[in-house]
């Protein structure tokens, strides 16, 4: 029988995650609260796959059957029959608490509950549950059917059996799961988020322009994007929310998010999905 993944979240991470498990040959449940938000995954989901299509990297058939293996949902009780569980909503404790709370209840016992989350305490998490042992950090990268990395990330309760099946199911998904322990950031945003927030700081100080930071970066240190351009693509309501938790769980003056990204997020400009962030889009 083939096993079942269930996504929590249909957004940019959530409908790319459902897409290269659906393309691994996994039988995936999409849960979002909103129609809206499924369809508007689902339409995600269709324009990626279809770019391998126009490439010849995937057949018209292959592209039908990927699609038809992900059934959308606001009923979070499809998700009853899962045997993985990978939550991709906002960055934030108490809505991921309170989805972990959930599962954990209609869950069979032995199903893995992983989130996506960049930042927040994986121990935390599984502390919301009955079954911390099976509670893992999956963090993919953006955009997901192309990025190959996931830092996988054990809680202190996380089971080294966890540990074994989240990291076969990485490379099933044709990743490379790298391993971490559960820290504010983990590797990935530890290190990135202050460079972008230092960025941030250098336009705020009117150290050069927006063009001449990312320009810098790009062409002195071999970056393929620029640091303001990353975090427009980020979002910037979630550089913020991982730069709030590394500020607040280090303790350390040197994650203090800079005035004008917390002014740009009040504004609504939060990058590319808003139309304006650093940089000005047109809203597709």
């Amino acid at each position: 029988m083939t096993e079942t993944i269930g996504v929590i979240g249909a957004g940019t991470m959530g409908n790319g995650i459902a897409q290269v498990a659906a393309r691994a040959g996994y039988t995936v449940v999409m849960r979002d609260v909103k129609d809206e938000f499924l369809e508007r995954g689902l339409k995600s989901i269709d324009r990626s796959l279809q770019r391998d299509v126009d490439k010849a990297r995937l057949t018209e058939a292959e592209k039908h059957a990927i699609v038809g293996r992900i059934s959308a949902t606001t009923e979070l009780d499809a998700l009853k029959g899962a045997h993985f569980v990978v939550e991709a909503v906002t960055e934030n404790f108490a809505v991921k608490a309170e989805i972990f709370r959930a599962l954990d209840e209609l869950t069979q016992p032995e199903a893995i509950l992983a989130s996506n989350t960049s930042s927040i305490s994986i121990t935390k998490l599984g502390g919301a549950t009955r079954r911390p042992d099976r509670v893992i950090g999956m963090h993919f990268m953006n955009p997901v059917p192309v990025m190959k990395l996931v830092e996988v990330i054990r809680g202190i309760a996380t089971s080294d059996e966890t540990y074994a099946r989240t990291h076969a199911l990485t490379e099933r998904l044709e990743k490379i799961p790298l391993e971490c322990n559960d820290s504010p950031g983990f590797v990935s945003n530890r290190v990135l988020m202050p460079m972008i927030n230092e960025a941030i700081f250098a336009l705020y100080e009117s150290v050069a322009t927006r063009e001449a930071i990312d320009g810098i970066m790009k062409l002195g240190m071999n970056h393929p994007m620029g640091p303001l351009t990353l975090a427009d693509f980020i979002g910037l309501d979630v550089c913020l929310a991982i730069l709030n938790v590394l500020h607040e769980e280090l303790g350390d003056p040197k994650y203090r998010p800079c005035p004008l990204l917390k002014r740009y997020v009040d504004a609504g400009w939060l990058g590319r999905k808003s139309g304006r962030g650093f940089y000005e889009y047109q809203k597709t």
